[in-house]
């Protein structure tokens, strides 16, 4: 009952905020993400936004300076009942601004460049998306916190404080995961994909921390921490993150799976879940152990992984594991 009443308030709220900032503003913009392929149809994705916020961040500038650049993309103004369109297939924008655009599948395989323009307004923007090369062997799927980004994750305050007080130029890449991911995606011939419990607020964010690290890049799945008039925020880490296995299988049906994550936010426990949900499907399982290390519960759930006959591979760092999983 409590958090029935919190929700209408806060979604009220956010309501009466939207109506008075973006929604009724005449400026629309495109924030693209990074689409991805299924057996019949390109996904293009993005969201659509009354100005884009971008930060360029100082190596030596403050913490404070970190934090109110960090907050301020969390601030944004986003346009629901917006169309949307690319190649003939439109969309309307969600209450939160988002949109997804169904196109046929092309014949082209890697990156490719989707122009997607706001109905009666001029100029278009470019949505990328990756369609799986035909020799694909296999996919990858990883988590970003703790497993390519040094965050700290396993530790709430830690988490924050690193992620509110730190910028582009000064979070840190696990040099590790640079040349783990490179060898798996084998010079872009293997798919990878990024799921986070990350908002999309972060999406240019995180893909500006790969770029400069060298990560290879790929389709990210972030949650919406938005209200909505049904939902109060966005379901759990495990969720999202076993939704997004799910999704991605479905689009990939013809290849094996590569979970990498951690031992500090419950993937043990999501990767085991997911094995049981298809079997055979998945190829090997990769776990950082960050800070501590698993708890007995998640060594529990690496058991169970192992137990299974799935390939699980753990440690503080990745090296050493791409030759393993590339011979199996």
């Amino acid at each position: 009952m409590i958090k029935r009443i919190i929700h209408s308030f806060a979604w009220r709220t956010e309501y009466v905020l939207d109506r008075l900032r973006g929604q009724n503003d005449k400026r629309r913009i495109i924030e693209p993400y990074i689409g991805y392929e299924t057996p019949d149809n390109l996904v293009v994705r993005g969201r659509v936004l009354a100005a884009l916020r971008r930060n360029k961040p100082l190596p030596t500038q403050s913490v404070w300076v970190n934090f109110r650049q960090m907050v301020s993309l969390f601030l944004t103004d986003e346009v629901a009942g917006v169309e949307v369109s690319a190649q003939g297939v439109t969309a309307l924008t969600d209450e939160e601004g988002y949109f997804s655009l169904m196109l046929p599948r092309w014949t082209a395989e890697g990156w490719i460049d989707v122009e997607t323009s706001i109905e009666g307004q001029t100029g278009v923007t470019i949505c990328p998306v990756l369609a799986v090369r035909q020799d694909a062997e296999f996919a990858v799927i990883s988590d970003v916190d703790d497993t390519m980004l040094e965050t700290g994750a396993y530790s709430l305050v830690r988490n924050l404080w690193t992620s509110l007080t730190g910028n582009l130029l000064t979070r840190r890449i696990f040099p590790d995961a640079v040349t783990f991911i490179a060898a798996l995606s084998d010079s872009g011939r293997n798919p990878v994909y990024y799921v986070s419990s990350s908002p999309w607020n972060l999406h240019h964010f995180l893909t500006g921390i790969f770029e400069r690290a060298g990560l290879t890049l790929g389709p990210m799945f972030l949650r919406d921490l938005g209200l909505s008039k049904t939902q109060f925020i966005t379901g759990t880490h495990g969720d999202h993150k076993g939704g997004s296995i799910d999704i991605l299988m479905a689009a990939n049906p013809d290849l094996a799976f590569v979970l990498v994550g951690d031992t500090g936010q419950h993937d043990a426990f999501v990767y085991r879940d997911a094995i049981a949900r298809h079997p055979g499907r998945i190829r090997a399982v990769v776990l950082r152990e960050p800070g501590p290390g698993p708890d007995a519960k998640s060594a529990a759930a690496m058991k169970d992984i192992a137990a299974s006959g799935t390939a699980l591979y753990h440690a503080p760092d990745f090296t050493g594991f791409a030759e393993k999983i590339i011979a199996i």
